[in-house]
């Protein structure tokens, strides 16, 4: 028998393109044209209707980059249309859209005349029904506008090529756009619903296995199809179309079939290829989208995370908000995630971290009485092991990921399993396997998913995230068409339309026996977000820290004098802004220069805030005079002052000796000896309490390593492995002593390519760390600046500070997933050591690190850790961190895990030395340094109770107590949320606590006053 299948496909095809499709929209007209050039960044609806408009012609070249053209678009209906119940008139509007797709190209939303949203305006959704445009469509008047924004494609096909495209200020004059038709139009209901008939059978058909009858079930359907249909009258021969196909669609599904919960999803990065305030247009031209289809279609469910965006929403966009309220309470618009934006969770701290939620959480419940259970992040850049605990600690049970599919090396072995963190709390997680979030639903996203499920034989249901993302508009009617046409399909998984509850109840009660992943989920990609743009992170640390020291002496201050007042409302729009510099393509590093521009600009504004707050809170607790206080923001004692105290500090009573030797010099204050020779490196770093060395006698420490940084793609997100086989030594060119005495300083003067660099190598009296300040005058192109330490120290593992505790790492390769690890993030401090011995490495603003060992001559094993400060990637910001930069590191010997987490806040909270009349006592008390207070604040709901935030630091059981020193009438265990749990292990008393905590536990407590 002759096999004609593929001169069948091939009839279809064209079929569509020329028959079909077209027939879709068979009637048209132009509409009259006029605009208005806003003259620089976006006003607002009202200010814009009100300009004089000019006459613009149907295909004008239009929009210089990041400009916005406000389009009015008036005309008559034609006498007739509408008439027919399948058919509908349509505004049709085609900004120029070129074949990138939505979301990295032009958009546009449409406004009523009277200043009302209607709907976005997309590649893959160029329609406004007559009805949703107003009342002049009711006398066959058309007049409505359209705001229109030129954004540049800076994906310029994924070339990676560096760009001028990401700077308002490098754009050009260059007028990017050209439009298409912008017309009235007749939908032919029927031909259109045809075309979703045939689009969802021709896409099932090609996931098929070739030797299945039901593929060519379905091909011979789609045959007779076209047989009975008259390609010259397309609109009047569909019905009998649709007949021909009414068998093959309505075949049921295989019991054994695989189950979708599908939920509509529109994934908009807060930035990343734009800057903000165009997301905050993306978020209102995406959501309007929404709304409207969910008048059209009432099954249809739409999860949205980011409390970040939907407050942009209330505040510039009140009626789409007001709106979307409405959907709320109709169970459409579902809040998900519970965070303040779909952040990074390598680098943020873990107070952040919590208050991602807090803040996510409570804006949900304070706008919409709803309350977000699962964490939501199907776009970060790996996973921290710290998760789960905080999740859970947040009121949460659930955790959704989708970027580990993007591994380079290895696959997660599941796709629905329980994720155990650092301290041993699970939470049900699920990774989508249709390894996407940006589904259209067509067959090959669903035949994949059920392919790709890796569990199989113990559960049957996944969740499909569907719509175009980054402002391309999410869901479309297609879609929904195909998610109707999918639910009892046969060949296909079902599909039904649903929320993320709705798939994680079913998941869980289906899925008893689940599989257990423990620690991190590491992404095998994007290394280089640990590094890139320094000042971004650099930015985001100082805040951290400013936030933690005005919480701190303002409730210090609010506690201890009642004439000053708390200022929660301050500090809560600070915490949100720097929430949302944590989003995952601002904090990483992976933006346009505009966003770091506008980062850089936002944190100097928040320093400048902060400062102010700590300032008058400790300017009221000090009192008037002239003695000298040492303020002590951190956790452990420092110079004599306690933690969470300001006293007079105790003065070492040696100082440093100072040595010429060799061209270099010894500096030595009786705890610690460290010898620099003439290049500047550290050859010597000895411990006088043991004698031990702690330098390898191959290798010394503070050594600038150049490599070249040339990744295969995804410039400013990934270093690939490759990068260790072409290093650089610094060329020093001077080693001087600039002081001895109390303070010892060494300064190094050298060159890293074209980069000049000044090192101040300093030992301070009574100090146990030798503390390092490399400024660097970064002038590189694709290079990797590292400074290593090579240390006697026979390590097979690493500690990395991560949130609330710290993560173990093999320093070996046995296995792909250890090898796949060669880039690795730390928070303030790592630490490698062997059984009674080991050394810290501080930071005041790194996350890059990399830990290798190699076995020396001597049979010792040199463990050296390389600490990552610049990159140099010309994609997607070519001038990417050019100029100045400074990092502070110190290096501690006979360091264990306790003296690791002294150091990291030692380095990021510098001492402040302030004038007054009078000490500062501590709110409270810890007895036990492996409990470490990581926050102390004013309760959320403005009681005044005091809310108290820590952890167990060291990863072992740890007991100890804490006491609170000013009259409490009671103190109670809470969730991140500030609202009553019960915490085993926890004993409350009236103004104390005892404690006893299991490994790296998290303990929320609060204090009524």
């Amino acid at each position: 028998m002759h096999d004609d299948r593929g001169i069948t496909e091939a009839r279809l095809d064209r079929f569509i393109k020329d028959r079909l499709v077209p027939a879709i929209y068979a009637r048209s007209t132009e509409l009259e044209l006029s605009a208005w050039d806003v003259p620089d960044e976006p006003v607002p609806a009202a200010e814009a209707l009100g300009q004089n408009f000019e006459p613009l012609a149907q295909g004008s070249a239009w929009g210089r980059g990041w400009s916005t053209k406000w389009i009015r678009l008036q005309g008559c209906v034609p006498a007739g249309w509408g008439k027919d119940p399948q058919r509908s008139v349509e505004v049709l509007v085609d900004l120029g859209f070129n074949g990138q797709g939505p979301g990295f190209q032009c958009e546009g939303i449409a406004w009523r005349a009277d200043g009302t949203i209607i709907k976005a305006i997309s590649p893959k959704n160029l329609h406004i029904p007559l009805e949703l445009i107003g009342p002049d469509t009711h006398s066959g008047e058309l007049n409505l506008y359209v705001e229109a924004a030129a954004n540049p494609d800076l994906t310029q096909a994924w070339s990676f090529a560096p760009t001028n495209l990401g700077d308002k200020a490098t754009v050009g004059e260059e007028l990017r756009y050209r439009l298409g038709p912008i017309v009235v139009a007749e939908r032919d209901i029927t031909v259109w619903e045809l075309a979703q008939d045939v689009d969802t059978l021709r896409s099932l058909m090609h996931e098929l296995p070739m030797d299945q009858p039901r593929r060519f079930d379905i091909l011979r359907a789609l045959e007779a199809m076209m047989d009975r249909m008259d390609p010259e009258d397309v609109s009047g021969t569909a019905t009998a179309g649709r007949e021909a196909l009414k068998p093959v669609l309505s075949q049921p599904a295989n019991a054994s079939a695989h189950n979708i919960v599908a939920t509509g999803h529109a994934h908009i990065d807060s930035a990343w290829l734009w800057p903000v305030r165009e997301t905050i247009r993306k978020c209102a031209r995406t959501f309007s989208n929404v709304v409207a289809l969910m008048d059209e279609d009432p099954n249809f469910v739409f999860s949205c995370s980011s409390a970040q965006q939907l407050s942009w929403i209330k505040e510039y966009y009140p009626e789409l908000f007001a709106r979307i309220r409405e959907k709320v309470d109709a169970g459409q618009f579902i809040p998900v995630g519970g965070m303040w934006v779909e952040s990074d969770t390598n680098m943020p701290g873990g107070e952040a971290m919590a208050r991602q939620f807090v803040e996510g959480k409570g804006f949900f419940l304070d706008e919409f009485g709803v309350e977000c259970r699962e964490a939501w992040l199907p776009d970060s850049f790996g996973y921290s092991a710290a998760l789960p605990q905080i999740v859970k600690a947040a009121g949460s049970r659930w955790f959704l990921t989708q970027k580990i599919s993007w591994n380079q090396t290895n696959k997660m072995p599941h796709h629905t399993f329980s994720w155990e963190g650092i301290d041993g709390t699970r939470v049900f997680t699920h990774f989508p396997p249709v390894d996407s979030y940006n589904s259209d639903l067509g067959g090959r996203d669903l035949a994949h998913a059920q392919r790709n499920y890796r569990d199989h034989g113990r559960g049957n249901t996944s969740l499909v995230p569907f719509g175009y993302g980054d402002g391309g508009g999410g869901p479309t009617r297609e879609m929904l068409a195909a998610a109707h046409r999918a639910e009892d399909l046969e060949g296909s998984p079902k599909v039904q339309l649903g929320s993320a509850r709705d798939f994680f109840e079913t998941a869980q009660d289906e899925y008893k026996n689940l599989p257990v992943w423990v620690g991190e989920m590491y992404l095998e990609l994007h290394r280089g977000t640990y590094t890139s743009q320094s000042n971004t992170k650099k930015g985001n640390r100082r805040s951290e820290h400013l936030l933690r020291e005005a919480e701190l002496w303002a409730a210090t201050a609010s506690v201890r004098h009642h004439d000053y007042t708390y200022p929660a409302e301050e500090l809560k729009r600070l915490w949100r802004l720097v929430l949302l510099q944590q989003f995952h393509d601002i904090l990483p590093g992976s933006s346009i220069a505009w966003v770091h521009q506008d980062a850089e600009r936002n944190y100097a504004a928040i320093e400048r805030d902060l400062e102010a707050i700590i300032a008058a809170a400790t300017a009221k607790m000090l009192g008037e005079g002239e003695q000298q206080f040492l303020l002590n923001a951190a956790p452990h004692e420092r110079d004599g002052v306690p933690a969470f105290a300001a006293a007079r500090p105790i003065r070492a009573e040696e100082a440093v000796q100072v040595q010429d030797l060799d061209g270099g010099y010894v500096l030595d204050n009786g705890l610690i000896r460290a010898q620099i020779n003439a290049e500047g490196q550290v050859v010597s770093l000895l411990e006088h309490r043991t004698g031990r060395e702690a330098i390898s006698p191959e290798a010394p420490g503070n050594r600038l390593e150049l490599f070249r940084d040339t990744p295969n793609q995804w410039d400013a997100w990934d270093i690939d492995e490759f990068y260790r086989h072409n290093v650089t030594a610094a060329d020093v060119r001077s080693v001087t002593l600039e002081r001895g005495g109390w303070d010892a300083v060494v300064v190094v003067e050298a060159l890293v390519g074209k980069s000049p660099v000044t090192q101040r190598i300093s030992l301070a009296a009574g100090a146990e760390s030798l503390a390092i300040t490399t400024s660097v005058d970064w002038q590189e192109k694709e290079k990797l600046l590292k400074l290593a330490f090579s240390l006697d120290v026979r390590a097979d593992r690493s500690a990395s500070e991560t949130q609330f505790g710290h993560v173990f790492r093999p320093t070996h390769v046995n296995t792909s997933w250890e090898a796949a690890k060669f880039e690795i993030c730390a928070h303030r401090w790592i630490h490698v050591g062997e059984p009674g011995y080991g050394v810290a490495i501080s930071n005041s603003a790194s996350y890059g690190h990399d830990v290798t060992r190699a076995v020396r001559e001597d049979g010792g094993t040199t463990t050296t850790v390389r600490l990552s400060l610049l990159r140099a990637p010309q994609f997607p910001d070519p001038q990417a961190d050019l100029g100045r930069h400074e990092y502070s590191v110190t290096i501690r010997p006979g360091a264990g895990i306790a003296e690791a987490v002294e150091e990291g806040y030692r380095t990021n909270l510098v001492p402040r030395v302030l004038t007054g009349g009078r000490e500062i006592e501590p709110l409270f008390t810890v007895y036990n340094q492996a409990v470490v207070v990581e926050a102390i604040k004013l309760a959320e709901d403005g009681s005044g109770d005091v809310i108290v935030r820590l952890y167990e630091s060291l990863g072992e059981r740890s007991s100890g107590v804490l006491t609170a020193n000013f009259p409490a009438a009671a103190a109670a265990t809470v969730d991140l949320l500030e609202r009553p749990i019960a915490v085993p292990g926890v004993n409350c008393g009236k103004d104390s606590v005892e404690l006893t905590l299991r490994p790296f536990q998290l303990v929320t407590l609060r204090f009524s006053r």
